[in-house]
């Protein structure tokens, strides 16, 4: 991750579960089924039964709560792990790099990534697999489905509540593709909104 997406992200952190909420900025959206959709989505991540797991680029913690076991949340931000540590006390965190993971050999049973997979452009996520297939036994990518009315990959441009403008490289899957990228998996879930697939 480089400065400016460093930035975006501290920036970002008090307003981030608005993605989630439909809230703020999002308010204005039109997701149809959006609320329905997430709920079944925590429920399949609340159904994992990871002993140990690490949720990458963790941000608040919204879907790391969710996660059961020992739970270890890695993010760069600053400011995410900052409220993610007041919502899910349970859980330890570290500052970190997602492409260099801080950690040893298959050190858990699970690692997940949700809305972390699709922004990293094709050798970041081929760099991103290795690194996850080294400290965990089984991988869980969560991001964001493929519909018609987006392209497969675009730069989207982004606007704060703060006025500050940022690019954000975003990339769309369909189970089908997620599943060529892991080289395995089989499909947890797969709507409007979000696909997740459950590899080793």
């Amino acid at each position: 991750m480089n400065t400016a997406e460093r930035v975006y992200y501290d920036r970002r952190a008090a307003e981030y579960d608005d993605f989630y909420l439909g809230t703020g900025l999002f308010a204005q959206r039109t997701r149809p089924g959006w609320a329905e959709e997430l709920e079944k989505l925590k429920g399949v991540l609340g159904a994992l039964q990871f002993r140990t797991c690490l949720d990458v680029a963790c941000g608040t913690g919204f879907l790391t709560r969710v996660l059961h076991g020992s739970v270890v949340g890695l993010d760069q931000s600053a400011a995410m792990l900052a409220i993610a540590r007041t919502r899910v006390p349970h859980a330890s965190f570290v500052r970190g790099d997602g492409l260099m993971l801080p950690f040893r050999s298959q050190q858990f049973d699970g690692l997940a990534a949700a809305h972390f997979y699709g922004h990293l452009d094709a050798p970041a996520r081929g760099r991103f697999l290795a690194e996850a297939r080294r400290v965990a036994s089984s991988i869980l990518i969560v991001d964001a489905a493929k519909r018609d009315d987006v392209d497969f990959e675009e730069h989207q441009h982004r606007t704060l509540n703060d006025g500050s403008r940022h690019v954000v490289y975003k990339r769309y899957f369909t189970p089908e593709q997620l599943i060529a990228e892991l080289g395995s998996g089989r499909v947890l879930h797969a709507g409007r909104w979000f696909v997740a697939v459950l590899a080793g």
